[in-house]
């Protein structure tokens, strides 16, 4: 079983619709069976779970810890599973991080979410775990945008797909569905397509390898 971490010390950096949408899109592309699991009190991905009309992405409930759903998640054979943390430096998120086999970090382009990113980094370093950065919620073209991915290059490996500031990724999770369920042929499907294709290669090894980092 592959597991996937999605971990910011920042709120809002978009976790919850990222595990969302890659766990649909690996689910609809044949990666197995393809589960989540919520651990951020929140409970937002709980809720789009709850919400959502179709079976699968399995869910796993965490309530016993994290050992205890990864457990459950290898004994009912499930293949990828993609973890969603609370925004914070946790032991719990740490517990995460520690458990994945690539750890997405999302970032927004804004001063505030790149200064915050130093402490996810220790965090996946003291780990050792490969690390992927997403720039989420971005204005293509702008200056901004161009300057955080100078800045997120300093720490580790950058997806080439930046996920834009698009109004169907947070409609669409009101109801249990993503961007590719309510148009399959919109931008943002096309976005998390070419993403999910990228951290496959990455998992698969036919791609470029998301750096590892170990702190000194």
């Amino acid at each position: 079983m592959k597991v996937i971490t999605l971990a910011s010390r920042k709120g809002g950096a978009g976790k919850t619709t990222l595990v969302a949408h890659l766990a649909v899109e690996a689910d609809r592309t044949g990666e197995g069976r393809v589960a989540i699991v919520d651990l951020d009190p929140q409970g937002n991905l709980t809720d789009w779970w709850n919400a959502r009309a179709a079976a699968t992405p399995i869910f796993l409930d965490a309530r016993e810890g994290l050992d205890a759903a990864i457990k459950a998640g290898r004994a009912g054979g499930v293949d990828l599973l993609f973890i969603d943390t609370q925004p914070s430096i946790s032991p719990v998120a740490a517990q995460a991080v520690a458990a994945a086999d690539l750890v997405v970090v999302p970032v927004r382009a804004s001063p505030n979410d790149l200064r915050a990113v130093a402490g996810t980094v220790e965090m996946v370093e003291e780990a050792a775990k490969p690390m992927l950065f997403v720039a989420n919620s971005v204005t293509l073209r702008a200056r901004i945008t161009a300057q955080a991915a100078i800045a997120l290059s300093a720490h580790g490996a950058g997806a080439p797909t930046m996920l834009s500031t698009r109004v169907d990724y947070a409609t669409c999770l009101t109801d249990g569905r993503t961007a590719r369920e309510l148009d399959p042929k919109s931008k943002s499907a096309a976005e998390v397509s070419a993403l999910w294709a990228h951290i496959e290669a990455i998992l698969e090894g036919k791609g470029p390898r998301a750096r590892t980092r170990r702190a000194a």
